[in-house]
Protein backbone atom coordinates (compact mmCIF):
# COMPACT_ATOMS: atom_id res chain seq x y z
CA UNK A 1 0.00 0.00 0.00
CA UNK A 2 2.97 2.32 1.00
CA UNK A 3 4.24 1.89 -2.91
CA UNK A 4 0.35 3.18 -4.34
CA UNK A 5 0.15 5.96 -1.78
CA UNK A 6 3.78 7.23 -2.32
CA UNK A 7 3.68 6.85 -6.41
CA UNK A 8 -0.13 7.85 -7.00
CA UNK A 9 -1.37 9.95 -3.99
CA UNK A 10 -4.52 8.88 -4.61
CA UNK A 11 -7.46 11.01 -2.90
CA UNK A 12 -9.18 7.79 -1.75
CA UNK A 13 -8.47 3.74 -1.58
CA UNK A 14 -11.22 1.93 -0.38
CA UNK A 15 -10.94 -1.73 -0.04
CA UNK A 16 -14.02 -3.80 -1.75
CA UNK A 17 -15.97 -6.05 0.18
CA UNK A 18 -14.28 -9.16 -1.73
CA UNK A 19 -11.56 -9.08 -0.40
CA UNK A 20 -9.44 -9.28 -3.58
CA UNK A 21 -9.76 -5.71 -5.42
CA UNK A 22 -9.16 -1.82 -4.29
CA UNK A 23 -11.27 1.09 -5.64
CA UNK A 24 -8.72 4.15 -6.03
CA UNK A 25 -9.54 7.67 -6.94
CA UNK A 26 -7.33 10.26 -7.84
CA UNK A 27 -7.72 13.65 -7.71
CA UNK A 28 -7.46 14.23 -11.88
CA UNK A 29 -7.09 12.12 -15.19
CA UNK A 30 -3.32 13.04 -15.72
CA UNK A 31 -2.85 11.99 -12.25
CA UNK A 32 -4.26 8.43 -12.90
CA UNK A 33 -2.36 8.14 -16.23
CA UNK A 34 1.12 9.03 -14.28
CA UNK A 35 0.32 6.44 -11.58
CA UNK A 36 -0.57 4.06 -14.36
CA UNK A 37 2.91 4.91 -16.31
CA UNK A 38 5.13 5.15 -13.17
CA UNK A 39 3.42 1.60 -12.32
CA UNK A 40 4.54 0.29 -15.09
CA UNK A 41 0.74 -0.49 -16.08
CA UNK A 42 0.33 1.74 -19.20
CA UNK A 43 -0.24 -1.00 -21.24
CA UNK A 44 -1.91 -0.44 -24.29
CA UNK A 45 -4.58 -3.56 -24.08
CA UNK A 46 -5.59 -2.64 -20.52
CA UNK A 47 -9.23 -2.16 -20.14
CA UNK A 48 -9.78 1.52 -19.56
CA UNK A 49 -12.66 4.13 -20.36
CA UNK A 50 -12.89 7.33 -20.64
CA UNK A 51 -15.99 9.44 -21.69
CA UNK A 52 -18.28 13.05 -20.94
CA UNK A 53 -20.86 14.13 -19.30
CA UNK A 54 -22.74 16.50 -17.40
CA UNK A 55 -23.51 16.08 -13.09
CA UNK A 56 -26.95 16.44 -12.28
CA UNK A 57 -26.61 20.49 -11.68
CA UNK A 58 -25.13 20.69 -15.22
CA UNK A 59 -21.32 21.47 -14.76
CA UNK A 60 -19.14 18.99 -17.79
CA UNK A 61 -17.00 16.24 -16.97
CA UNK A 62 -14.28 13.61 -18.18
CA UNK A 63 -14.08 10.57 -16.33
CA UNK A 64 -11.97 8.14 -16.97
CA UNK A 65 -11.47 4.59 -15.56
CA UNK A 66 -8.95 2.10 -15.80
CA UNK A 67 -9.02 -1.72 -14.34
CA UNK A 68 -5.53 -2.71 -14.25
CA UNK A 69 -4.19 -5.72 -12.00
CA UNK A 70 -1.41 -4.16 -9.59
CA UNK A 71 0.44 -6.91 -7.31
CA UNK A 72 -1.90 -9.04 -7.25
CA UNK A 73 -4.65 -6.79 -6.62
CA UNK A 74 -7.47 -6.21 -8.82
CA UNK A 75 -7.63 -1.96 -9.03
CA UNK A 76 -10.81 -0.05 -10.11
CA UNK A 77 -9.04 3.54 -10.84
CA UNK A 78 -10.99 6.47 -11.58
CA UNK A 79 -10.57 9.98 -12.22
CA UNK A 80 -13.15 13.32 -12.85
CA UNK A 81 -11.41 16.49 -14.52
CA UNK A 82 -14.05 19.05 -14.54
CA UNK A 83 -14.30 21.19 -17.70
CA UNK A 84 -16.20 24.17 -16.66
CA UNK A 85 -14.29 26.95 -18.17
CA UNK A 86 -15.35 29.31 -15.63
CA UNK A 87 -12.46 30.92 -13.77
CA UNK A 88 -12.05 32.70 -10.60
CA UNK A 89 -14.54 35.50 -9.58
CA UNK A 90 -13.53 39.02 -10.31
CA UNK A 91 -12.47 40.99 -7.33
CA UNK A 92 -15.68 43.15 -7.36
CA UNK A 93 -17.75 40.00 -6.89
CA UNK A 94 -15.46 38.26 -4.26
CA UNK A 95 -15.32 41.61 -2.27
CA UNK A 96 -19.92 41.91 -2.18
CA UNK A 97 -19.64 37.75 -1.14
CA UNK A 98 -17.42 38.60 1.74
CA UNK A 99 -19.27 41.50 2.44
CA UNK A 100 -22.71 39.89 2.68
CA UNK A 101 -21.03 36.40 4.81
CA UNK A 102 -20.05 38.86 7.39
CA UNK A 103 -22.96 41.10 7.27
Amino acid sequence: MAELILLADPTEIRFRPDGTSLAVEFASIADLKSWLHLAGLNDPDMLTAEYDGTTDDGRPYRQMNAYPTWHGWKVYASATDYTDTTGPLDPSTADRLAALAVA
